[in-house]
């Protein structure tokens, strides 16, 4: 062979290895043309330096962390992706299991590998794998979808939360993407998960099903749709000085929105109000809570008047 042919070989390995954040894999350097031992010479001098099996750093030993998440994708071989808590990671919506990188093979596999852990997902569509960074991960749709099998409720949304606030999706574009994802196993829990904060009743509805709970706390029917303080509220009470604000999508939320609500609460409070949110959802599913708060307030303000 030819040594322009070597140093052109050598010069599409090191770019290859440099689009895959230094690191590179064993057949890819095959595919290349360079035998085996070539690439033992390489590791003799420096060159490439081991990882794990069938897969080498390039130059430099250490690895970040884009360099490993690159490493353990190159070594399940093709149809390899970042995906669950590590994917979560890489999109900036949760934290990596210490000591282990998910990767999910879209083909049957029983691969096992030290700090890796290597599901093999036939059923996962190509559409669900990009690209990010360089490097192969489920998408954020499909991301959420697999946290959902493995994260409490409220790790959960926490990850929902940030991947709104990322600007990654918000909570009405992904409800509607679980319909690409019904029968997954996460996909349930997620489903209930946004169903909680994205529900929304009519103002009609809103009042027919407040109403008998705020009686039932033992208040008095409310003023609705009164403007106070600047503002419209939905429910008010003049002598208990007590408002109830409903909301109906809590996750997304815009930045204009989140300060037009602090000022809507903080134009209450200055006035010497009390102000108490509840969410559509909770009206319509959790009465026994609203009706529990509601009374707890109205005993508060109560004897706050007397004294």
């Amino acid at each position: 062979m030819s040594d322009a042919r070597k140093d052109r070989r050598s010069r599409q390995a090191w770019a290859l290895a440099g689009r895959q954040h230094g690191v590179v894999a064993r057949r890819q350097l095959l595919e290349l043309g360079f035998n085996p031992r070539e690439i033992e010479h390489r590791i003799g001098r420096g060159r490439l330096h081991f990882v794990m099996r069938g897969v080498y750093a390039v130059g430099w030993p250490r690895l970040t962390e884009k360099r490993r998440w690159m490493a353990a994708v190159l070594a399940c071989g093709g149809g390899a992706a970042l995906s669950h808590r590590s994917a979560a990671a890489l999109w900036g919506v949760g934290k990596e299991r210490r000591g282990r990188v998910d990767v999910s093979v879209r083909r049957r596999c029983e691969l096992q590998r030290p700090g890796l852990y290597v599901r093999g997902r036939s059923t996962l569509k190509p559409a669900d794998v990009v690209t990010k960074d360089g490097i192969p991960v489920t998408g954020v749709v499909q991301t959420l979808v697999d946290l959902a099998t493995e994260l409490p409720p409220g790790r959960l949304e926490r990850a929902v939360n940030e991947a709104d606030k990322r600007d990654l999706i918000d909570p009405e574009a992904l409800r509607a993407a679980l319909n690409d994802h019904a029968g997954q196993p996460g996909a349930p829990a997620l489903r209930d998960l946004l169903d909680k904060r994205t529900f929304r009743l009519s103002d009609s509805d809103l009042e027919i099903l407040f109403r008998p709970i705020a009686a039932s706390a033992g208040l008095s029917p409310p003023l609705s749709k009164q403007m106070l303080n600047g503002w419209e509220v939905d429910f008010y009470w003049p002598a208990l000085g007590l408002v109830i604000e409903t909301d109906g999508l809590r996750y997304h939320r815009t930045a204009s929105t989140q300060t037009r609500d602090v000022r809507r609460d903080r134009a209450h409070a200055l006035a010497g109000m009390t102000s108490l949110r509840f969410t559509h959802y909770e009206v319509k599913h959790e009465p026994a809570q609203v009706r529990h708060e509601l009374r707890h307030a109205a005993a508060m303000l109560q004897a706050r008047i007397r004294h």
